[in-house]
């Protein structure tokens, strides 16, 4: 073999073990800025937000239900196309003990104001980035990607985290085992 061809290789095999390495803290659970990441297994945390009327609620309200915890926000589109199908399993399945609770990482008159033309029957509390920081990092979204949910057990152990928008059947599928 000719020396270019050795270092082609070893470019290859350089950029293979750095995407790989890129890769790798992409998928690690991190923490940013001294907060810890919820991981499943773990009991979720306990927070108080208010709702768009400004009434504070406690993630407790909703204990001994299986809980699923959606974070979004209303400048966000795919989180906007996924509100409908979560306002369908809420309802869908309410019988079965499910609550969904939507947690906009957005202004409150901003959240107010997209609910004006979009409602939902599930209730939305709003943690204000300005103002309480941002609750889905707590809840373990790593990424700071929108929409990010969680869902949350009857016992208030974290079942399951979900990065990015559901389709209607992989959010059926991904509540099935747990209702």
């Amino acid at each position: 073999m000719s020396q270019r061809s050795h270092l082609w290789i070893v470019v290859l095999a350089l950029a293979g073990a750095a995407a790989g390495m890129l890769a790798g803290q992409w998928l690690q659970p991190r923490s940013r800025g001294g907060a810890t990441y919820a991981l499943v297994g773990t009991a979720r945390a306990d927070f108080e937000r208010p709702d768009v009327a400004g009434q504070p609620h406690r993630i407790a309200e909703w204990d001994g239900r299986l809980v699923v915890l959606n974070f979004w926000a209303s400048w966000c589109g795919p989180c906007r196309a996924e509100m409908p199908l979560l306002d369908r399993a809420a309802q869908r399945h309410a019988g079965q003990g499910l609550a969904v609770i939507g947690v906009a990482v957005d202004e409150a008159e901003a959240t107010r104001d997209f609910l004006k033309d979009r409602p939902v029957g599930y209730p939305i509390l709003v943690d204000d980035p300005q103002k309480s920081g941002d609750l889905s990092v707590t809840y373990g979204n790593n990424r700071s990607v929108l929409p990010y949910t969680v869902l949350i057990g009857r016992d208030g152990h974290i079942l399951a985290q979900h990065f990015g928008s559901f389709s209607e059947t992989l959010l059926e599928d991904w509540l099935k085992p747990h209702l």
